[in-house]
């Protein structure tokens, strides 16, 4: 019989994932190209390698048992594990990162960072970097570089925690305004609008992207609230008279200029939002080629003007 470090090999512990996903043997022995007795003796011999029972086999489903789920729970780490290793080791070989992920807030320009994508793609390092681009919202941008989904923030309108390693750069102030469809109440009312009036409208805001902490703004307490999933569906709720709300004055400038949007004076502070980019995290060394050449470009005030102003709407 074979012993548990010999059984938890990468490649088994991949194959018990794949029947958890599949609920089925059959269908695991398909994509893994086995016939099925095949796949269930080798299920047995980890079965019997570590003295337990994996999967329930009393239902047409193959369900993890509770020992079974939490193999896969740790087997899903040792995975992680194993792939960090090796994107870790072809680092060292080359400086170039196997994948850069980057969290852009949706208040950034989507245009000017696809321009950056195509310069950094064009550059063609050896091997290649894979870019990926995750969507954030308000602390969410922060958080999927703090808790190691990202590697580059951009965008992030909270203040950076305290982390070791973690730091930060400005990236400049972008200006929110009070807007309204032509036909909503609020387009009429007199200026500038007090907290009361607001109070007795509904407001549309965008729900925060952080699993851990969330942050709402330019919401009063009892206000009647509407919470989309994104900017761009914030902004067409505003245009169809839903609600009202701060939104960033270049994604809505086009609005206003055509008079589908009207800006309004509100009582309280005009909001400025200082925005900033982040990377790094603990125990992280020097960035690797691929964040280093963007972090090269985020410098540029040109850069940075672009990514929070150059909004076209399609």
């Amino acid at each position: 019989m074979q012993n548990a470090r010999a059984v938890l090999s990468p490649e088994n512990l991949a194959m018990l994932q794949l029947i958890a996903d599949t609920g089925s043997f059959a269908a695991a022995a398909r994509e893994l190209h086995l016939v099925p007795s095949a796949l269930t003796y080798r299920v047995r011999q980890i079965e019997d390698a570590l003295d337990v029972l994996l999967f329930d086999r009393s239902s047409r489903q193959a369900q993890p048992t509770a020992a079974g789920s939490e193999l896969l729970r740790e087997g899903a780490r040792l995975l992680e594990d194993v792939d960090a290793i090796a994107n870790h080791v072809r680092r060292v070989a080359t400086g170039w990162e196997p994948q850069l992920t980057l969290s852009v807030d949706q208040i950034i320009s989507t245009a000017t960072v696809l321009e950056l994508a195509e310069a950094f793609c064009a550059i063609r390092p050896t091997p290649p970097t894979r870019l990926k681009f995750a969507d954030g919202v308000l602390s969410g941008t922060l958080e999927a570089l703090t808790s190691g989904i990202a590697d580059l923030a951009i965008g992030v309108a909270v203040d950076a925690p305290s982390v070791a390693g973690l730091q930060s750069a400005p990236l400049g102030t972008l200006q929110f305004v009070f807007v309204v469809a032509p036909h909503h109440p609020l387009a009429s009312v007199n200026e500038p609008i007090s907290d009361s009036v607001l109070r007795e409208h509904r407001m549309i805001a965008v729900a925060d992207s952080a699993l851990r902490t969330n942050v709402s703004m330019g919401i009063l307490p009892g206000q009647d609230v509407m919470t989309v999933d994104s900017m761009r569906a914030k902004i067409q709720a505003q245009l169809r008279g839903l609600g009202a709300g701060f939104l960033p004055e270049p994604m809505v400038r086009s609005y206003l200029e055509a008079g589908h949007l009207v800006m309004r004076t509100v009582q309280r502070p005009q909001r400025n939002v200082r925005l900033s980019y982040a990377w790094g995290r603990g125990g992280q060394r020097a960035p690797g080629r691929a964040l280093a050449w963007w972090l090269e470009q985020l410098k540029s005030e040109a850069t940075q003007r672009s990514l929070l102003e150059n909004h076209h709407h399609f």
